[in-house]
């Protein structure tokens, strides 16, 4: 099937600093809200007497949540625009942060974990498509880049801050604190978020013309093909989410404070990576950054398995885990350049649908890493690998024979849009 070509030249509108910052900001509600708690997942386990696969369910209800919750808000944004529904989703964000403070047992907690999760998803996915709307071209590929970075930021401050906020207060409180994240960002949209998608470019045509949408970008092979990448290394991540805690801090002994700067090391590859990524994918190749990403991924995942098995020491776990890492961070820029570029008029619901993949995958493989109980690294060490192979399978049959063959769309004798880059 032929690559959708653009009909008309790509906007270029003028971003202020301020609008910058905000839509960089939204992003933080998927990493926060997974990293700020996670020091403290084992005391949560032992205080609500839940099992370890129990309370790894509070981490899949999230990353469920901010799956499904993007499959809705996308065409919404695409409908109504990106405004409206981003201040509904930061209110509902700041309400179901608190219920989960509130929450007596693990099972009230997952659920109200699923619902903070569809309101955090809203932010992301409007981060996404309200910068379809601003950029395009190697302005766009540099965009999501900086997004990368500002998920890897909020990444280290994360666990971090929950690790001293561990010093002083509990799980609840930690809760608390995400509630008033929600309400900072509330206020930061309120004054200077303005609306991104013109009126006239607002989609119609309810269920059935969102249905319709979904249909033509699954056919298209190289959005599928972005989009499975996009699941199944970020399937490897959350997997590392869920699990580095119980390894870190179980098999290795690190106090909370202690994982929390393990995991800052990692996430600071995460960030530097993601910002390298982003701007070979603009000078260089797409094609090319996501080979690296994805190889990197694949090695480090597979020393994660060896580390385990072999129980080798600490130094060797966090190298593995931040070569992994910092693939996943190489991959994220061109991937989501290679699934939106082709769609400014739907951006909403494309990334609508590379969010889902996103957290989707990642719900599924967090639970796993658990199966083996909190005293071995094995099953992390397995979950990931087969992800990484799965994510390097995806790019060979649907992505690698499109990017040979792409070339650069024209109108009015000037590129409107790079369909990839070419090795």
């Amino acid at each position: 099937m032929s690559t959708p070509v653009i009909p008309s030249a790509p906007r270029e509108r003028a971003v202020g600093r301020a609008l910058a910052v905000v839509l960089a900001l939204l992003t933080v509600f998927g990493p926060i809200s997974m990293d700020l708690y996670l020091p403290v997942l084992p005391a949560l386990t032992r205080e609500l007497n839940a099992s370890t696969s129990a309370a790894q369910l509070t981490v899949t209800a999230c990353l469920l949540g901010l799956a499904f919750g993007q499959v809705v808000a996308g065409p919404l944004s695409d409908r109504f625009g990106r405004r409206r529904p981003l201040l509904v989703g930061a209110v509902a964000y700041i309400a179901t942060s608190a219920l989960c403070a509130l929450s007596p047992s693990v099972e009230s907690l997952v659920a109200a974990r699923f619902v903070q999760g569809l309101a955090g998803a809203v932010g992301i996915v409007i981060a996404q498509a309200a910068g379809r709307d601003l950029y395009s071209g190697g302005k766009l590929v540099r965009y999501y880049g900086r997004l990368t970075v500002i998920g890897g930021l909020a990444a280290i401050i994360g666990p971090v801050a929950g690790g001293q906020l561990a010093a002083f207060t509990d799980w609840r409180g930690i809760f608390l604190f995400l509630a008033l994240l929600g309400a900072v960002i509330l206020l930061a949209c309120l004054t200077v978020f303005r609306e991104t998608l013109p009126p006239r470019e607002c989609t119609g045509g309810g269920l059935c013309r969102s249905g319709r949408d979904f249909r033509r970008l699954l056919s298209d092979r190289l959005f599928l093909g972005a989009v499975l990448i996009t699941g199944f290394v970020n399937a490897a991540l959350f997997a590392y989410l869920s699990g580095a805690t119980y390894v870190l801090q179980g098999v290795y002994g690190l106090s909370p404070q202690g994982y929390s700067f393990a995991f800052g090391l990692n996430s600071a590859g995460f960030m530097v990576f993601g910002f390298v990524a982003g701007r070979l994918s603009e000078r260089w190749s797409e094609k090319g950054t996501l080979v690296v990403g994805l190889a990197m991924t694949l090695l480090g995942a597979a020393g994660l398995l060896v580390t385990a098995a072999l129980r080798l020491p600490l130094a060797a776990m966090v190298l593995s885990l931040l070569t992994m890492v910092s693939g996943v961070a190489a991959t994220t820029p061109p991937s989501t350049s290679l699934a939106l570029a082709h769609y400014p008029g739907i951006a909403g619901t494309a990334s609508s649908l590379l969010g889902m993949a996103r957290f989707a995958f990642g719900g599924l493989a967090a639970p796993l890493v658990g199966l083996g109980g909190a005293g071995t690294a094995v099953p992390l060490g397995l979950v990931t690998l087969v992800c990484a192979a799965l994510a390097v399978i995806a790019y060979a049959f649907a992505v690698r024979p499109r990017a040979r063959t792409a070339e650069v769309v024209v109108a009015d004798g000037k590129p409107v849009d790079r369909v990839t880059a070419a090795s």
